[in-house]
């Protein structure tokens, strides 16, 4: 079934007992996790939604047929989203965060003392509803009183909000199809950049190495060219396609010390709850394969390939 056929059905892609992943954003391979009961299943405004409780990885969220979340791994990218910005700041007060209906980065930004306020901007709010029902230790500080909680577009915020507002923006999206498309263009980052604090951090999922370079490219180069900085990090995370996924980080000039995040500003206390996170990890996050490295030298991007909608065969 290809996504022109009709609506999309993330539950047509349990086989036998399995969630296979087949998509086709990344043809030829297929990731897949056993499952034992189907929680929920629902065509929201924007996406299909699909929740089942898999056999080794805890409850898994789905969006149009694409693992979002699973509650065993969720620690390495939720906090590396969260503290690669956060801990590259002096002392962030005012964070916004757009995307992450799981609530899992709102849950890590709040881990920093000095944070005054969060904004989460999240288009599909039956996503939130999703994960405070059947994902809530993810979700456990949705309600939390630095949270404000804004159901809509957070294009259209960005677009909106007043200039030098915030120290750190955390882009928690999906894939570059669907509600995210919007979210990967260069109009986005010169959005950010002008409600960035001097000195400010945005962090976005920055998709994998192995599949999107083309992309990584127009967004270090492109995206990131109003920045004093724009670096890419790696992370490891079982579930997402070849078991990778990255973040793109880019500074706003204006700040002290060098625009770089590869190396933490402030110390880890030693009481903050962490299972992946470390002042290690931060730095380790950006040594990068040299096929990348090159590519990231090299002078001129090309426009990425406008990524197709999920397309899957019940056969």
């Amino acid at each position: 079934m290809s996504a022109s056929d009709g609506p999309l059905n993330g539950a047509s892609l349990i086989e036998n007992g399995w969630f296979i992943e087949k998509n086709s954003q990344w043809p030829g391979q297929a990731n897949a996790l056993e499952v034992k009961k189907v929680l929920l299943h629902k065509k929201t405004q924007f996406q299909d939604l699909l929740v089942f409780e898999s056999s080794s990885f805890g409850n898994v969220l789905v969006l149009d047929g694409v693992i979002q979340i699973t509650e065993r791994d969720e620690i390495a990218y939720q906090e590396m989203m969260a503290h690669l910005p956060l801990f590259s700041c002096e002392e962030p007060k005012q964070v916004l965060v757009i995307g992450g209906g799981d609530g899992g980065c709102v849950r890590e930004v709040v881990k920093h003392a000095c944070v005054e306020k969060v904004v989460w901007c999240e288009i599909d709010g039956d996503v939130v509803e999703a994960s405070r029902t059947y994902l809530p230790k993810i979700s456990v500080r949705a309600d939390d009183p630095k949270v404000e909680l804004l159901v809509g577009d957070g294009v259209a915020f960005a677009e909106n909000a007043k200039d030098n507002s915030y120290d750190a923006i955390i882009v928690d999206s999906s894939d570059p199809v669907g509600p995210a498309e919007k979210l990967f263009s260069k109009e986005f980052y010169e959005n950010a950049h002008r409600i960035l604090r001097p000195g400010g951090v945005i962090c976005s999922q920055g998709e994998c190495l192995w599949m999107d370079e083309d992309l990584i490219m127009t967004m270090s180069k492109d995206y990131g060219a109003c920045f004093a900085s724009a670096e890419y990090a790696s992370m490891q995370v079982p579930t997402y396609p070849t078991g990778q996924i990255g973040a793109f980080l880019g500074r706003k000039s204006g700040g002290a010390g060098a625009p770089s995040c590869r190396i933490p500003r402030r110390c880890v206390p030693a009481d903050m709850q962490l299972r992946y996170y470390s002042a290690e990890m931060h730095a380790a996050a950006f040594a990068l394969p040299a096929f990348l490295q090159k590519k990231l030298q090299s002078k001129a991007s090309e426009p990425p390939t406008k990524r197709q909608k999920l397309e899957w065969s019940s056969s």
